[in-house]
């Protein structure tokens, strides 16, 4: 008997706009929004290097987001099948392996592109999508576990993209005072990450992914998630007081302070109001980076 189209990966090509909607465009903010706040955090003119820019800007977003997004969905459509049955894998809109070729295409260009561009880009490059596939893939498959899974999603996407763009700008490692905001960034972008656990409990508890909600349970999972993302905030705005950054400091308080009152709804419903606050407050949140990275620059 002949083996079945999807058995062999021989399936046509994919439509663009399912490739597209593989990618995720909507996941690409926050590695791009991290990669300014290292550029405005160098304080060197962004026009001096307009050419990194966009570069930096392509690599942070449709390449290395875009392989992250790919590599994820190809190692978890068995998941997906329970959780988003409608994504472009497991509803067959991207059939045979071609999620697997996609993944493997995006990491090539990536790697060309950074390539071009210097090798702070290279070693960044190099450095996210080891996590991008150590992530999502056998044998490491770090998203398996509720502590290290956002844990690594956080430092690629806030810390080392931030950490590119300052580095790139200044021609050389960043400052310790900005090595330390990245890092604290970094650390409470660990909460974000685990609300993004709420919508997919019931796939991760079937298959065996140990997510914080899974392993907590929803409730004292939102707590930790509240928690972890407001104390770096907290040490940012103390921080920036100390360094002499006051408008910095107290734009980051204020905004911290709505956080706050929008975290007891959260923490009332999580899987209900995640997404809600994922809109929300962490829209504060990343507002919080810019007025930082604006204090570091000398710009405020």
């Amino acid at each position: 008997m002949a083996q079945s189209a999807v058995s062999t990966g021989l399936t046509p090509p994919p439509a663009a706009r399912d490739v597209l909607e593989l990618l995720k465009p909507i996941t690409w903010f926050p590695p791009m929004w991290a990669l300014m706040c290292g550029v405005v955090s160098s304080g060197v003119s962004p026009l001096s290097r307009w050419t990194f820019l966009i570069a930096g800007i392509l690599l942070a977003g449709p390449l290395v987001c875009g392989t992250s997004q790919a590599v994820n969905d190809w190692f978890d459509r068995h998941v997906d099948a329970i959780n988003e049955p409608d994504r472009p894998i497991p509803s067959g809109r991207i059939g045979g392996r071609w999620g697997l070729y996609i993944a493997i295409g995006w990491t090539v260009l990536s790697l060309a592109v950074a390539a071009f561009t210097g090798p702070w880009v290279l070693i960044a490059t190099v450095f996210g999508l080891a996590c991008a596939w150590g992530y999502s893939a056998p044998p490491l498959r770090l998203k398996t576990s509720g502590w290290i899974g956002p844990a690594v999603v956080g430092l690629t996407y806030e810390g080392l993209s931030w950490f590119t763009g300052a580095a790139v700008m200044a021609g050389s490692l960043p400052p310790m005072h900005v090595l330390v905001i990245l890092v604290l960034y970094s650390i409470g972008a660990h909460g974000i990450m685990t609300l993004n656990d709420f919508k997919a409990v019931e796939g991760d508890r079937a298959t065996g992914l140990r997510s914080l909600p899974v392993v907590l349970g929803e409730r004292p999972a939102a707590l930790l998630a509240s928690a972890v993302m407001a104390i770096p905030q907290a040490i940012v705005v103390a921080l920036m007081v100390m360094w002499g950054h006051h408008i910095s400091a107290g734009v980051v308080a204020v905004l911290l302070a709505a956080q706050l009152a929008l975290m007891p709804r959260l923490v009332s419903a999580p899987a209900r109001h995640a997404p809600w606050y994922n809109a929300t407050g962490v829209s504060l949140y990343v507002l919080g980076m810019l007025a930082s990275a604006l204090g570091l620059g000398g710009y405020v």
